[in-house]
């Protein structure tokens, strides 16, 4: 199922999409839009190709039409709603932000999704002077940062962020970045740099002084660097500004495979979803955060295997082979005769299989 939208999708409080059980794909003008609503569910659905759209009447409900200005061309965004869960989704390719959450949103759990082929990839704060952001509190865990990611994994202004067990392959500037004095606590979470010996660093204070960020808390905390990659703290080790930047207990990163093996969507191993090439792009090229990109036509993917995919291998069963359907269906055939014949003539066999028994 594909979603090929001409403006945004305004969302009401109170809803839920699952897209367990069939692959559906949300793409084209403006995407999705959480703006003054709460409780709010998002999963299991591909997010992809979002461009600009608006300055147009849009409907926002069912019995409600208005104006809207122009969006920014983000998969999903978060505008002034409190408790939204973003599960399962696999996102890319978008004009703006995969995520951003701004003006004064909290209540916000990101997990296990996987993200991929992008520039800005999440947005946590409007700027750094939108102080009802200080109170933002979003946890962001078990996702799959993905190939072909630039920067923003997330960039956050002002607030608690939780950054917990997450699998960040790699990145081309930075992982976590911030300004305005957020509080950032990365717990469990496996970094690879990339090969770039000028990119190694996790986190970037953004157009701040060292002066100024000394103070702010970031702390890591049981995390694993890989192939050169660290992370900058600062600010207390202890301290109780990271009780509102706790969310769960985090894992170990000996565990971290495990932990963001199913993220993305359901039925999709990480790198099918990686590399997954989008109904209605045959052959386009379309603008990312690293250039342009060419994409392909789609291939079958499995949406049942739920629980290959959570006890076991997320691969698609191997399928029977010709030569035994076809001889399992004639076995079946033959016993049903025996046993129709058997029962209209008062339990005697077929004279041929009385035979076959002598």
């Amino acid at each position: 199922m594909v979603i090929k939208l001409k403006h945004e999708l305004i969302f009401n409080s109170f809803k839920t999409v699952d897209g367990r059980g069939v692959t559906v794909h949300v793409t084209g003008n403006g995407c999705i839009t959480l703006q003054y609503v709460s409780h709010v569910i998002i999963h299991n659905i591909h997010v992809h190709h979002c461009k600009p759209s608006g300055n147009a009447d849009i409907a926002s409900s069912p019995t409600h039409v208005g104006w809207r200005g122009r969006s920014d061309g983000d998969g999903i965004s978060i505008f002034s709603s409190q408790k939204i869960w973003i599960d399962h989704c696999a996102l890319s390719y978008c004009t703006d932000g995969l995520i951003d959450a701004i003006m004064g949103s909290t209540g916000i759990t990101i997990s296990n999704n996987y993200f991929s082929h992008h520039n800005e990839v999440m947005l946590l704060g409007h700027d750094d002077r939108h102080l009802a952001d200080s109170g933002m509190q979003v946890t962001i865990a078990f996702n799959h940062f993905g190939e072909a990611l630039v920067q923003r994994m997330p960039r956050c202004r002002l607030g608690y962020i939780h950054v917990v067990n997450n699998d960040f392959t790699a990145w081309e500037m930075y992982a976590i970045g911030g300004s305005a004095n957020p509080t950032i606590n990365s717990q469990g979470n496996r970094y690879t740099a990339p090969v770039d010996p000028n990119a190694k660093e996790v986190t970037k204070r953004v157009d701040t002084d060292e002066r100024e960020w000394a103070s702010w808390n970031w702390r890591t905390e049981g995390d694993l660097m890989v192939n050169g990659a660290y992370f900058v703290p600062s600010g207390a080790d202890v301290s109780p500004q990271y009780a509102k930047a706790s969310s769960i207990q985090p894992k170990s990163t000996a565990f971290i495979q495990q932990l963001t093996f199913t993220a993305g969507v359901f039925g999709e191993s990480s790198e099918e979803t990686g590399s997954y090439t989008y109904p209605g792009y045959t052959g386009d090229t379309v603008p990312s955060g690293t250039g342009t990109t060419t994409t392909g036509s789609s291939g079958p993917t499995d949406d049942g295997n739920f629980f290959g995919m959570i006890f076991g291998s997320g691969a698609a069963p191997s399928p029977t082979p010709p030569a035994l359907t076809s001889m399992a269906s004639t076995f079946l055939s033959l016993l049903i005769i025996l046993i129709l014949y058997s029962i209209t003539n008062q339990g005697a066999l077929p004279p041929l299989l009385s035979l076959l028994l002598l």
